[in-house]
C-alpha cells in the first residue's frame, strides 16, 4: 500500500477524527516494520559474506620471536650458564616484556629482612595519610623492636614523608616501627594491610609479621619480591625517598638533627640509575638487595637474597649488570660457592618449614 492509496482512503473515510489517527499511526507502524525487516535482511546478507572469508591462520610462536625488537631478543636469549651469582636465590626481570631473565632458587621462602620495608612504605601511602604530619617516636616502637639500637630519641617528632624517607634509604628500623604503629587501628591492622596488599598482588610465597623486618618470619621469594619492586616504582614517593643517597632529618620535640646515608652503596655511583631500592640483614636471611635499574635504556628488576659477605650483593648487581651488556658475569669466590652450599644442604629442611608455615598463616 502506497502512501496515496492511504492519502484516498482516508479522505473517503467518514469515521471520527480519533478513528482517522489511529488508522494513520497504523500506516506509520506498518512502514517502521517494513524498514527493520529490510534492514535485518541487510545485516544477513552481510554476516554471511563475512562467514565465507577465509580464517587468516594465528602467527606461529617461532614467528611471533621475530617480531620483538632486536634488543628484546638479544635478552631473551642470553645464555644462562654464563652468569654465576653469590646470593642464595635471585631473580632478573626485563620490565618492558616482564619476561624473566635468570632466576635462582627464585621460588624458595625464605626470611627478607629490610626489604619489608618496601611494603611498609607503599601501605603506608595507600592510606592517604598526611605526609606532613609529625609522628612521635614513643618507647612502645622501641619495645616493638625488641630495643634494638637507633639514634632517635623517645618522645621527638618528625613529619610522616621524613619517617618513610629514613626508613627507606637508611633502613631506620624505629621510623618503621613508629609508621606501623601509628597506622589507623594500630600495628595489628598495619601488618594485616601488608599481608592484603601482598595477595592483592599477586605474591603468593609472601607473609608479614611486622612493619620493619626485624622478625625472620617476615618471608618471601625472589619471585614475588620482584612484583613487589615493579609495584614500588609506581610510586613516586617511594621512588624518590629510596634512592636518596643523603639526608638530614629534623626532629622537633626536643629539636635537634641527624644525617642518615643511603644503605645501597650504588645510589652514590654515577655508572648506575637506579628508580627502587631497598637492602636488608638479618642472620636468618644474610645479605639481600632489591631494585630497579635502568641498563642500556631498559628497566631490570634485581632481586638478591641471602649472599654471602657485606659487599656480595653489590658484587652480584654488578655480576647482573655485565652479563646482561657482555653476556658473561665472571666468576664468585670459593667461599661463596661454600656458603651456598652449606644453604642449600643444611638448611633447606628449614626453607621448607618456611614455605609450610606461610602456607598454614594463609589458611
Amino acid at each position: 500500500m502506497n502512501r496515496l492509496s492511504v492519502k484516498r482512503r482516508l479522505s473517503q473515510y467518514t469515521a471520527t477524527p480519533s478513528i482517522k489517527k489511529r488508522l494513520t499511526n497504523s500506516v506509520k507502524s506498518a512502514y517502521l516494520l517494513i524498514h527493520r525487516l529490510l534492514f535485518i535482511c541487510a545485516i544477513g546478507s552481510t554476516i554471511s559474506w563475512a562467514i565465507s572469508l577465509p580464517v587468516q591462520a594465528e602467527t606461529p610462536l617461532a614467528d611471533q620471536t621475530a617480531l620483538l625488537s632486536n634488543a628484546t631478543q638479544r635478552l631473551l636469549s642470553l645464555d644462562k650458564h654464563n652468569i654465576e651469582l653469590a646470593s642464595v636465590s635471585a631473580a632478573v626481570i626485563d620490565t618492558k616484556t616482564g619476561a624473566p631473565l635468570y632466576q635462582k632458587h627464585a621460588d624458595m621462602m625464605m626470611p627478607i629482612a629490610s626489604i619489608t620495608k618496601l611494603m611498609t612504605a607503599m601501605v603506608t601511602l595507600d592510606a592517604k595519610l598526611p605526609l606532613d604530619e609529625k609522628i612521635q617516636f614513643t618507647r612502645a616502637h622501641k619495645l616493638a623492636n625488641n630495643n634494638y639500637y637507633s639514634r632517635i630519641r623517645i618522645g621527638s617528632e618528625l613529619a610522616r614523608k621524613d619517617v618513610i624517607r629514613i626508613a627507606l634509604m637508611s633502613s631506620e628500623n624505629m621510623a618503621a616501627s613508629a609508621l606501623g604503629h601509628t597506622y589507623p587501628n594500630g600495628i595489628k591492622a598495619f601488618v594485616n594491610a601488608m599481608n592484603l596488599k601482598a595477595k592483592q598482588l599477586g605474591m603468593q610465597h609472601t607473609y608479614f609479621v611486622d612493619s620493619t623486618g626485624l622478625s625472620a618470619h617476615n618471608v618471601s621469594t625472589a619471585s614475588d619480591l620482584a612484583i613487589m619492586v615493579r609495584a614500588a616504582a609506581t610510586y613516586p614517593n617511594i621512588i624518590e625517598y629510596s634512592k636518596t643517597p643523603s639526608y638530614t632529618a629534623r626532629f622537633s620535640h626536643p629539636k635537634y638533627a641527624l644525617r642518615f646515608g643511603n644503605t645501597n652503596a650504588l645510589v652514590h655511583r654515577p655508572s648506575w640509575k637506579i628508580d627502587v631500592t631497598k637492602t636488608g640483614y638479618l642472620d636468618e636471611a644474610g645479605r639481600c638487595l632489591v631494585m630497579m635499574t635502568t641498563i642500556n635504556g631498559r628497566n631490570t628488576v634485581m632481586i638478591m637474597l641471602n649472599s654471602y659477605g657485606k659487599r656480595t650483593p653489590v658484587g652480584d648487581a654488578g655480576r647482573i649488570k655485565r652479563w646482561l651488556t657482555t653476556g658473561s658475569s665472571g666468576k664468585i669466590s670459593s667461599s661463596a660457592r661454600h656458603y651456598q652450599r652449606q644453604i642449600l644442604q643444611h638448611r633447606l629442611p628449614d626453607q621448607l618449614a618456611l614455605q609450610q608455615s606461610g602456607l598454614n598463616n594463609e589458611t
